[in-house]
């Protein structure tokens, strides 16, 4: 079925782990007819959670897309990941929705990840809606977990939906709308008598109505008037007040057991908005701006939200169009290559699901097999180029080094990560150039776990994961002068080549040559040759085999022969004048230092501080978060080496509040008490010095 723009809601499910969010869509989708068996999350079946991964773990781990069908009105639920781990799909979701629906368990109440779902939905100017999940257990508790949403998300918060226990147990739902009440049998809706709530009934009427009069003037004269609004207008003041983002209604209800589901659906219909809303500001080749809407008459303006990866079929992505229509089969440009590309055929997904359609209309979201566009790329007419603003993700900071588990695999390794981070762009990888070690990073040790997973079950390539090494430096204290003497007798021309070299410690991260020689008791023709064996030599100090900086060689004095000095022969003899040198100037492990930006709610800062000190690092200053009013950003700088455990750290510090940034900013002495460690560390590397005679 073709469906208008207007017809269509696109809705984020998000919430935290657990909370019920598979499973409320599971049950949407086999409420509308659209499935004969409502799956389970315990069992893999169900059509969020499609993923092999995703149904070993029991758990969310990618972005789905899941459309129902009910009442001439298409919802489009994109389910989103609750684990911390996974917060790009919540990212990659908000870019394809008009609204976002939190979810919040009615046993566990507002959790974290309820916090982050509305922040994302308040970020990104998205209407909101809450469901309080399985407000059939006993110890579900309505009236808390909604002072605790109001708490946390201030007045806008509103019951549309409350719960109450019968005698007999079971929980009816009053509809604060219509002033009725219901009771459900499987899932099958029975009006009942208005139960009796005394004084809290009341109280929760004159609010909704309070926030309801406060949309409109004319609803406001009545409402002082004390006239009672009629149902059409509560629906009408509530949908004005969650489009504004004045209004954010509560329902509730059971999703296992279908209770309450349809007054849910029915007023996502009434009071989210439309795809017909989904204007979005681009800019084009100049820089200007450029306001789309959702017009199935404009020229195409489609925004590619996410990419599945595929070994067998390819790249599936999926496409929120904004402006125009995407049919399948025509050429379209890419905003970011300004390239031209011709679209395979367009799907429509539920789940794993893909089903032909001719095309996907303005405010709608299907999928394109085998594009070579990313995430993020924005898809145009020719004739109307424009770009839209590229995705945000979470900061990838629990590195891995990557190690292949067969041999002759490291080829392919590159390849197929490549391919996972098309699929997943928070995930980075780079090849080390200080330790040689393939480095991938991820938002967590689950994150990381699943990606190597993926790599074996999708790509065929095995990996292990490693904490990866530290790139310490080597530098020395004092000044010392030796001689470097380098004589071979070989038959025809010998070798030889004699220096005196000072070296001496010096500002920076560099290696820096002079030559103070009178004389000439050695030709300028062989002074580069004396500064290449230098700088040869510090590509290894004494210590641990790591590069020597911060150090300066003076060529003070030495001998030549005519006929047996060569270049060669002083590269040998300035190795040699380094090697009897460098351990006499007081040499020193030096490793990184980076700067810490922890984003931490207020009540944290002392334990990050006291762990800054534990790890030990510097506590440079702590200033107000300028996007999160209650959160302090804490300024610090720490050893690297002292980092790799960090993320979790702060995760489990924070209930996973807290995120940071670290980036080096200079190599520091090492503590004496730790460079035997070291040193022990790169005996088992063999990283140490050979002999170059």
């Amino acid at each position: 079925m073709d469906y208008a723009s207007k017809d269509i809601r696109n809705i984020l499910v998000a919430g935290h782990s657990g909370c019920g969010k598979t499973t409320l869509v599971e049950a949407l989708l086999y409420m509308s007819g659209a499935t004969e068996r409502m799956g389970r999350v315990e069992d893999g079946t169900t059509a969020s959670d499609f993923d092999p991964e995703e149904a070993r773990r029991q758990v969310s781990l990618n972005a789905s897309v899941v459309p129902v069908e009910k009442d001439g009105i298409k919802y489009n639920f994109i389910d989103v990941p609750g684990l911390f781990d996974f917060e790009t799909g919540a990212v990659e979701g908000a870019a394809a929705a008009e609204s976002v629906l939190v979810c919040v368990s009615g046993r566990s109440g507002v959790s974290v990840g309820a916090e982050k779902a509305y922040r994302l939905a308040v970020k990104n100017n998205k209407a909101r809606m809450i469901f309080v999940t399985k407000m059939d257990l006993e110890n579900a508790d309505y009236f808390k977990i909604l002072e605790g949403l109001k708490t946390e998300f201030g007045p806008s918060v509103c019951p549309a939906v409350v719960p109450t226990r019968l005698d007999d147990g079971t929980v009816a739902y009053i509809n604060l709308f219509s002033r009725k009440a219901f009771r459900y049998e499987n899932g099958k809706q029975i009006q009942i008598d208005l139960p009796d709530l005394g004084h809290r009934l009341e109280g929760l009427i004159a609010a909704m109505d309070e926030a309801i009069a406060e949309t409109d003037e004319e609803l406001m004269m009545k409402f002082f008037e004390g006239e009672p609004f009629t149902t059409e207008e509560i629906v009408r003041g509530m949908a004005a007040g969650v489009r504004s983002g004045q209004i954010t209604p509560v329902f509730c209800g059971s999703a296992v057991n279908r209770q309450a589901l349809d007054m849910l659906l029915f007023n996502m219909k009434e009071l989210l908005p439309g795809g017909d809303t989904a204007a979005a500001t681009a800019t084009d080749a100049d820089g200007n701006e450029v306001s789309l809407t959702a017009d199935p008459a404009a020229p195409l303006c489609a925004y590619v939200f996410k990419t599945v990866a595929d070994p067998f079929v390819g790249k599936l992505s999926y496409i929120k169009v904004l402006s125009g229509k995407l049919v399948g089969g025509a050429t379209v440009t890419n905003a970011r290559t300004n390239q031209a590309e011709r679209l395979g055929k367009t799907v429509t997904v539920c789940g794993k699901k893909q089903t032909d359609t001719p095309a996907i209309v303005a405010g709608d979201i299907g999928a394109v097999a085998k594009m070579s566009a990313r995430t993020g790329d924005t898809l145009c007419d020719a004739a109307r180029v424009v770009s839209l603003p590229a995705p945000v993700y979470p900061i990838a900071t629990y590195r891995m080094a990557v190690r292949v588990a067969k041999k002759g695999d490291e080829g392919k390794v590159s390849g197929a990560i490549g391919r996972l981070i098309e699929e997943d762009p928070s995930i980075t990888y780079v090849m080390d150039p200080e330790t040689k070690q393939q480095v991938i990073a991820g938002l967590g040790n689950v994150h990381l776990e699943v990606a190597v997973a993926k790599l074996k079950n999708k790509f065929g390539v095995e990996v292990t994961l490693e904490e990866p090494r530290v790139a310490y430096r080597e530098s020395i204290r004092k000044t010392f002068k030796a001689q470097g003497r380098h004589k071979k007798q070989t038959g025809g021309h010998g070798q030889f080549g004699d220096v005196w070299i000072e070296f001496s410690p010096c500002e920076g991260d560099e290696i820096l040559f002079e030559e103070k020689v009178f004389g000439g008791s050695v030709p300028k023709n062989f002074f580069p040759a004396v500064e290449k064996g230098v700088r040869q030599a510090a590509e290894k100090g004494v210590l641990a085999g790591y590069p020597v900086v911060g150090m300066k060689a003076t060529l003070l004095d030495g001998s030549y022969h005519p006929v047996d000095s060569s270049e060669m022969a002083f590269i040998m003899a300035a190795k040699l004048a380094y090697k009897a040198a460098v351990p006499q100037a007081g040499p020193v492990l030096l490793e990184p230092v980076g700067t810490l930006q922890a984003h931490v709610p207020a009540d944290y800062t002392g334990d990050i501080m006291g762990e800054v000190t534990k790890r030990r690092g510097r506590v440079l200053g702590m200033n107000p978060d300028p996007d999160a009013p209650h959160d302090q950003i804490v300024e610090a700088e720490i050893p690297m080496a002292e980092m790799q455990d960090f993320t979790t750290f702060l995760r489990q510090l924070t209930q996973g509040r807290g995120w940071f940034t670290f980036d080096f900013v200079r190599y520091e002495t090492l503590p004496q008490m730790l460079e035997a460690k070291v040193i022990e560390q790169a005996k088992a590397l063999g990283n140490l010095a050979g002999d170059d005679e």
